[in-house]
């Protein structure tokens, strides 16, 4: 199974093999000009797999020169800290909401360590803060220059209040995070991750409503790989969003709690991917990638919140 996929001249995806597993969690390499930047670098357990990566793809880790987060999410920006010491004239880019986090990750440790206790550093290795001079807040619209690539941040919150989407134009590429859904393996499916504490559907919906705006011919999920039926993409993930969302409300209408929610939410999550591909395998590993558990405790949150 290759761990490295050219999905367009000059961007790599690398395939971090989280947990031993293929086509979960991916970084992207993108490179011009002889600069060379990084989109999600992954948890801190990959972090040996994408310096594999980056020496495969033809560079020395030490020669990375920009490190653009998506989301401070620890499948997405886990390794920074430790990236950082690997790669000592990268800077880092992260939205303004996500940027406090990464210099002092106890928070996001606390409150990952109540979900997964023991298992914390099996699945996300060690977290290292960042050193703020090395951290660059960018705003909706800034731009990161990689040779001459233009990397443009949007504020796609919904998924996240701290998430960004980065549009290349010239290349007409769309690096999506989490805020473009998952889709696994060109699965004819695209799932809405819907952890706790950020959900908030309307500003989802506005974010694939911006997302679908600048008109990118391919769509680059972390969770996992491109796509370039980029119209289809965004109008699945908004569809399953809201019907999800309409579901979730009825059932707890019902008087559904948590541990209902979850039951009821993994018996259809699952028989979505079945119909839409037939395949049990790849039902469960969209359960791997976002556990039901998490994704029920999302919709409940947002509704307790939200009304």
């Amino acid at each position: 199974m290759e761990v490295l996929h050219t999905e367009a001249p000059g961007v790599v995806r690398v395939d971090l093999r989280w947990m031993g597993m293929a086509k979960q969690v991916a970084s992207y390499l993108v490179s011009d000009g002889g600069e060379l930047a990084v989109v999600d670098c992954g948890p801190g357990s990959t972090l040996a797999t994408l310096l594999d990566g980056v020496r495969a793809a033809g560079h020395d880790p030490a020669a990375i020169a920009h490190l653009l987060l998506t989301h401070v999410h620890l499948d997405h920006a886990g390794a920074a800290g430790a990236l950082l010491r690997a790669a000592p004239r990268a800077r880092l880019y992260v939205h303004p909401r996500g940027a406090r986090h990464l210099a002092d990750p106890s928070r996001l440790l606390t409150s990952a360590a109540r979900i997964y206790g023991d298992r914390m550093e099996a699945l996300w290795g060690t977290i290292l803060p960042v050193p703020e001079e090395r951290m660059a807040v960018l705003h909706d619209g800034d731009e990161v220059r990689v040779g001459r690539r233009t990397l443009r941040a949007l504020d796609t919150p919904g998924h996240a209040v701290h998430h960004h989407a980065y549009h290349d134009p010239d290349a007409g590429l769309l690096f999506s995070g989490d805020a473009g859904g998952i889709r696994l393996d060109g699965a004819p499916y695209v799932r809405p991750p819907t952890p706790p504490p950020d959900i908030d559907v309307p500003a989802w919906r506005r974010s694939i409503a911006r997302m679908r705006e600048v008109g990118a011919h391919a769509i680059l999920p972390a969770h996992f790989g491109g796509a370039g039926d980029v119209a289809w993409h965004l109008d699945d993930l908004e569809a399953r969003l809201a019907g999800w969302d309409a579901w979730s409300a009825r059932e707890l209408a019902a008087g559904a709690d948590l541990a209902s929610l979850t039951e009821a939410l993994r018996r259809k999550a699952h028989a979505e991917v079945v119909a839409a591909t037939g395949s049990d395998e790849l039902a469960r590993a969209y359960e791997a990638a976002v556990p039901t558990e998490m994704m029920a405790a999302g919709l409940l949150r947002y509704r307790q919140v939200h009304g």
